[in-house]
């Protein structure tokens, strides 16, 4: 029989369940700093006597599937830049700080395009690289004073000569603007940890406030006996700004 409230004797409990425990959300990744700087390798550079010998290079991208550096850095057995398919393979690793770090991109250069202008390259990528936003091309001509940023994979000894396992950086100001090229002083004492060396080539000289996105505004001529004392002389980009558009759909800043 069904009673009424007035009916049931007692008042009644009523059970409160506990929440269940909510699981802490897992950190959102946070990107790498400066994911568009490229380091560039190869092992099987034709020597002239015969055999092979290895090298290295910097870089930076520009585009999904491109990347500026040295146009030294492709050259034919006599040292001489070459475009077109490489004559040797070019590993080409972007995103990483240390070579240790997880993730990255690895791929290789199927084509080099040779600026006229300067000793720079625009390379082409086996595949489009994602999630990293290139940097963009300064198309105003670089001003004295102006503050830059510089980073590369270049070695960290003036005698043994091989890549560093990590990203290396500094900051310089403009010197002096030339025609195609310009002057950058390092803003502090140089050492092989802040200024170019070898292997440095091609290493890019930006403007950035976030570490993630940036301008590119020079990049390494090719990679000096290290530390020098005096400044270092870098291959502008506004000059040929519009000719690596042309090749790559490179955004300008």
């Amino acid at each position: 029989m069904y009673s009424s409230p007035d009916q049931v004797s007692g008042s009644p409990t009523t059970t409160t369940s506990a929440p269940a425990a909510q699981p802490t959300p897992a950190p959102t990744p946070q990107p790498q700093a400066l994911p568009f700087n490229a380091k560039l390798t190869s092992d099987n550079i034709p020597k002239p006597g015969g055999g092979v010998r290895s090298g290295a290079c910097s870089g930076s991208l520009v585009a999904p599937q491109w990347v500026v550096t040295a146009g030294h850095c492709f050259h034919d057995v006599k040292d001489r830049p070459v475009s077109g398919k490489p004559l040797y393979t070019m590993k080409v690793v972007i995103g990483k700080l240390k070579d240790s770090d997880a993730g990255g991109y690895t791929g290789e250069v199927i084509d080099v395009r040779q600026s006229q202008v300067n000793d720079l390259a625009v390379v082409k990528l086996s595949a489009p690289v994602p999630d990293i936003t290139p940097l963009k091309l300064a198309e105003a001509k670089p001003k004295s004073g102006q503050k830059l940023r510089f980073a590369g994979w270049g070695s960290l000894s003036p005698t043994v000569i091989k890549p560093s396992d990590h990203l290396k950086r500094g900051e310089f100001t403009v010197a002096k603007v030339s025609a195609a090229t310009m002057e950058v002083q390092s803003v502090t004492q140089k050492t092989v940890e802040n200024s170019p060396c070898k292997q440095d080539s091609g290493g890019p000289f930006f403007t950035s406030d976030d570490d993630r996105t940036g301008v590119l505004v020079a990049i390494v001529n090719d990679g000096p006996t290290c530390p020098q004392p005096g400044r270092e002389t870098v291959a502008r980009i506004d000059v040929v700004a519009d000719w690596i558009t042309r090749q790559t759909g490179a955004s300008t800043s």
